[in-house]
């Protein structure tokens, strides 16, 4: 009865864990479109506030529409990034539609001389820089044919108006920080190599060794997770930068310095990773049944790749934790390492010794040997460090 309700129990856990997941991450995006839609509300109110008075015929369209893709960018650093670009191409746009204006005047002539100059001119710019300018030239062409001074002045100034109010109040209302989503997936990269080391090690107990091109497959795939989680983590350092958060909550600039040193090791270890399912993969399609590998030394391994797994899985915690006080992930961590490490050194010894089956397999036991002491080597630094 007790084992029914332990069953029970586990696989409510393991259908609801999911679902509570689901449901926190629905809650937080949510919260984060309330945010943003609150703060270009602000943005927009705050920046026709400003501007309308004083622009011709109280239309600030120009700078509300800065304002709102100001206070939209992702984060802080970011918006001022695109406030310095937006600024400079309005103002290179219309400096050319003055010039053709009062060379040519508002015809095709002038047109085509506008679309040449944003094009060739400036190859350090990007596309889209290069697609405002011309469009902003175009746009303003025959307004600064009729009254230069005046189209020229005021479109640059809503422009900077608009991005001063975009900036200030993205920098001032909840300004956004991304550090939980690169925790989240930093814990995914962990999880996954954690994973494939738990099959690898099951598998090799079980004598699957048939599996070996999938678990490569699977270690290969593991760059896409690499890759996600370093954008991740940079853009949760870029949104640390002149962001007033930060100052009430030091912490943080903290906690992205140890993420990007745990996202170091865990690519290490996805490199080790691979290259033991590699090692597997092609010793299980070796034709020659002197180099496969010795039951005893399956048994083993299959134990260091379950201790290794646990390692890795609790590297990210104890890298993520702030409250050091708090030693059970730190103590795990350390204990996986060291029974990973006697375990090596015992096999070593075996192999040293010529104690194993199948000695033509000399070099396979090398290349899972090197493989996992290049990953339990990895793991021990970032531990004491």
């Amino acid at each position: 009865m007790q084992d029914s309700t332990i069953f029970v129990e586990r696989t409510a856990l393991t259908v609801t864990a999911p679902v509570r997941a689901l449901a926190r991450r629905f809650r937080g995006k949510r919260a984060d479109h309330v945010v943003h839609g609150v703060k270009t509300v602000i943005a927009a109110l705050l920046t026709w506030g400003v501007v309308a008075p004083w622009v011709p015929q109280n239309q600030p369209y120009l700078a509300v529409a800065t304002a709102v893709l100001m206070v939209n960018a992702s984060t802080v650093y970011e918006s001022v990034r695109k406030a310095a670009q937006s600024v400079g191409a309005r103002i290179a746009g219309l400096i050319i539609a003055l010039a053709a204006a009062r060379l040519l005047g508002p015809t095709a002539g002038a047109v085509t001389v506008i679309a040449l100059i944003a094009v060739l001119a400036g190859p350090r710019r990007t596309a889209d820089d290069r697609l405002q300018i011309a469009s902003t030239a175009v746009i303003a062409l025959t307004a600064t044919a009729t009254d230069p001074m005046g189209h020229l002045f005021y479109p640059v100034l809503q422009t900077l108006t608009g991005a001063v109010a975009g900036i200030a109040v993205n920098a001032l209302v909840l300004p956004p920080l991304y550090l939980n989503d690169s925790d989240s997936a930093l814990r995914d990269l962990a999880d996954a190599l954690g994973s494939l080391l738990h099959d690898m090690g099951s598998g090799l107990a079980r004598r699957q060794l048939s599996k070996g091109y999938g678990w490569l497959h699977q270690a290969r795939a593991l760059d896409k997770r690499l890759t996600h989680a370093e954008q991740q983590i940079q853009q949760a350092d870029e949104s640390l930068r002149w962001n007033t958060r930060c100052v009430a909550h030091t912490r943080r600039r903290n906690t992205a310095h140890t993420e990007s040193d745990a996202f170091k090791v865990l690519r290490g270890i996805a490199i080790q990773v691979r290259g033991i399912a590699r090692t597997l993969a092609d010793s299980a399609h070796d034709g020659h049944a002197d180099h496969h590998l010795g039951q005893q030394f399956l048994d083993r391994y299959s134990q260091a790749l379950h201790l290794a797994a646990a390692a890795v899985q609790g590297s990210v915690e104890t890298h993520l934790i702030a409250d050091t006080s708090d030693a059970s992930p730190r103590e795990r961590l350390r204990t996986a390492i060291e029974e990973t490490l006697t375990w090596h050194h015992a096999i070593t010894d075996m192999v040293g010794l010529g104690r194993l089956t199948k000695p033509g397999a000399w070099h396979v036991y090398g290349s899972l040997m090197t493989d996992l002491e290049r990953l339990l080597s990895d793991l021990d630094h970032a531990h004491k460090h």
